[in-house]
């Protein structure tokens, strides 16, 4: 019991920390030494914990993946690459509901912060001259940017979920397939339903705009069907188009400053350590035996625990690193129970009011917070249940 205890004032002081704005990078440096000190670790261990947590094999290749995924990303929007994909799917797609969602789909397979606020010119665009309220416009800039997160190893969260539960990223990729697809089809359900008609296209489909697609594509079969691990796949792919775009000597070195900064170093290390901490303070192993002797149900804790933590933060960083350490102790590697604690710690962070991308997206329309809202609870309430399906059937 003293152990809940411990672990449940760590995780206020989390959330308290992330809630007044503080960089998670401190917050979980912070929360690691709140262990060290709630559980009078000594100065020989707290050395091994950070040694563990800097130089261990899963910190390396989650420092590379992360830093080639900022270049990969600096290299699509130095050439352009996405306004190509765009220009492509108007040229495909006559829908105006299809090119609508497109937008957003588009934009969000890139991981930038408020990258909403990018495809809401576009979106607005789309659905000009139609019935479409401001809130749902909204909903459908901001519900379909998100499926990605479930399934696209551009995003951290998924590749450090991957890395903690020490499931394969491939596995996990093909178990979120489901939640990635309910939620485009909640959105096509829920929003754009005085979408009609179909868009003015100035261009037509070129192959400059198929091949735009080829780096994004390259990455996911890489790893996806060929199984390779990210880190590789991302090496692999920038190189190519540092060759195919000739970068010289300078532009490469701008964009490794770019990609290895010191900012994701640290983010990378601080949730490794306190990973480590919660491990090696035994309170992972402690809380599990205490929830199996008394019986404790295991789903309601691989739901409440990361759903709590993404709605109050509205991070999926901060859910991951926060409870999942945790979440393994108690139900294991499982993928069923790491894909379901994924599922709704994601849909937390996309109910959160102090999400990003829902607050740039509702000030871009002039949209009633609480109508948009009417659309993504019932979105979300169905992608729950999407979820609890799954893991009953895959457990």
């Amino acid at each position: 019991m003293i152990d809940l205890l411990k672990i449940s004032f760590t995780l206020i002081i989390i959330l308290l920390l992330i809630r007044i704005k503080l960089n998670i990078n401190y917050v979980m440096l912070i929360a690691s030494s709140v262990l060290f000190l709630l559980y009078r670790m000594p100065f020989s261990l707290i050395l091994k914990v950070f040694e563990d947590a800097a130089l261990n094999s899963a910190t390396i290749k989650l420092v590379i993946a992360l830093s080639f995924i900022r270049m990969f990303e600096m290299i699509l929007r130095e050439h352009a690459v996405l306004t190509q994909m765009m220009i492509a799917v108007k040229g495909i797609f006559k829908n105006r509901k299809i090119v609508a969602a497109s937008m957003p789909l588009l934009i969000g397979l890139l991981p930038s912060v408020g990258g909403a606020y990018f495809s809401a010119p576009m979106v607005a665009e789309a659905t000009e001259d139609t019935e479409m309220s401001p809130e749902e416009k909204g909903f459908v800039n901001y519900w379909l940017r998100h499926p990605w997160e479930y399934i696209l190893p551009l995003y951290p969260g998924i590749l450090l979920a991957s890395v903690i539960s020490k499931i394969e990223l491939h596995k996990l990729i093909t178990v979120n397939l489901t939640y990635a697809l309910t939620m485009l089809i909640t959105g096509f359900i829920f929003g754009m339903h005085g979408a009609k008609g179909v868009v003015k296209t100035e261009g037509k489909l070129s192959k400059k705009g198929v091949w735009s697609f080829s780096p994004i594509v390259s990455v996911l079969l890489l790893v996806v069907i060929f199984h390779i691990e990210l880190h590789y796949a991302l090496i692999v792919t920038v190189l190519v188009m540092f060759i195919f775009y000739k970068y010289d000597f300078k532009k490469i070195m701008s964009c490794l400053k770019h990609g290895f900064s010191f900012d994701i170093i640290l983010l990378i290390i601080s949730v490794m350590l306190f990973k480590e901490s919660m491990e090696s303070s035994g309170a992972v192993k402690n809380i599990s035996h205490f929830c199996l002797e008394k019986g404790i149900p295991t789903l309601p804790i691989l739901f409440s625990l990361p759903f709590i933590t993404g709605l109050l933060t509205g991070i999926t960083i901060g859910f991951v690193g926060g409870t999942f350490p945790l979440i393994i102790s108690i139900a294991g590697t499982s993928t069923s129970a790491i894909s379901f604690a994924f599922a709704s710690g994601y849909l937390g962070v996309l109910f959160s009011p102090v999400h990003i991308c829902l607050v740039l997206t509702r000030e871009y329309f002039k949209a009633d917070l609480w109508k948009m809202y009417k659309m993504i609870i019932p979105a979300g309430f169905t992608l729950l249940l999407v979820a609890i399906g799954e893991y009953i059937i895959m457990k």
